[in-house]
Formats: C-alpha cells, structure tokens, sequence
C-alpha cells in the first residue's frame, strides 16, 4: 500500500469508534497499543482525530485532558493510541496526525503533553518530547502504566 499526497484529519465521532477498533485491533494484538473496547473509541474523555482511508480509517491518535498537578504538570494532557495502519506506516500519516494532535492541545491551552511508546520514540522526540522516568509524569497517567509492556515515557512541554 501506498499514499500520495495528504488527506484530511479529522475528528472523530461516535460512528467512527468500531473503524477506530478495527484499526487498533492488530497494534492490540502485538502489544503496542494496550487493549481497549470498541466502547473506550467513544469515550468523552478522548478527543480522536483520525486520517480515512478507502477501507476506513488509515490512522488515528488520540488526546485526553488530565486533571492539573501544579507546579510540575499545569494542564497536562495524555496522547494515546497512536496507530498507522501496517502498510503505510513510514509514508508520512504519523507526523501529519502528530501535527493536528499537537494544533489540538495548544487549542485546549496544554501545557505538558506526556505519551507513551513500545517503540524507539524517534518520532516524538522530533517534535520536542523527551524521554523521562515514568515517576515524573502526571500521577493521573502513571498510575495507569503497565510496567510489563516496557513503554518509555515522552514528555513535551510547551512555552507559554
């Protein structure tokens, strides 16, 4: 598979969450992404934004508001299920979600943006996030780490 050219990003709706699943299903199934329920695509909590495709969608992040931990974390937000489909991944998509993702937070006035990845991070870390000890990001969003899956944690912050 291939792409040319960029499509839009948009955002998700309700009637997207089982294409979203669906999408998710096989990063699911080898561990990069954590199992979630066609149901967690709906959730209030998380903005996604996603990129179609002619058989659905072709990518998809997502942004959650945390609550805030001053001083260390003013208005932190979680990036989450962030997933190219297999056979376009290197073509681009991710850095044009990342680009709309990061558009998105600066709207919702984050400060602190954390994620983390299975993978090298090399993406996160060309735009701006850093590796940093799981125990330094937001309580909200540690708590919820599975040490058992070795995700590195990336934090950006954002000048204000």
């Amino acid at each position: 598979m291939s792409r040319t050219g960029t499509l839009p990003v948009r955002a998700a709706t309700a009637a997207d969450a089982a294409a979203l699943f669906a999408l998710s299903a096989p990063s699911m199934a080898s561990g990069e992404l954590r199992r979630r329920r066609v149901a967690d695509y709906r959730a209030p909590r998380d903005r996604f934004l996603l990129v179609d495709g002619p058989a659905g969608p072709d990518g998809c992040v997502a942004l959650r508001l945390l609550a805030p931990e001053p001083p260390a974390h003013p208005a932190p937000a979680l990036l989450h299920n962030f997933c190219v489909r297999a056979g376009l991944r290197g073509a681009g998509l991710g850095s044009q979600l990342l680009d709309a993702l990061l558009t998105e937070a600066g709207r919702h006035g984050v400060r602190t943006l954390v994620t983390a990845s299975t993978g090298d991070g090399a993406l996160f870390r060309r735009y701006g996030f850093e590796e940093i000890p799981a125990g330094l990001a937001p309580r909200a969003f540690a708590a919820e780490l599975d040490p058992a899956r070795g995700s590195r944690v990336y934090l950006r912050t954002f000048a204000d």
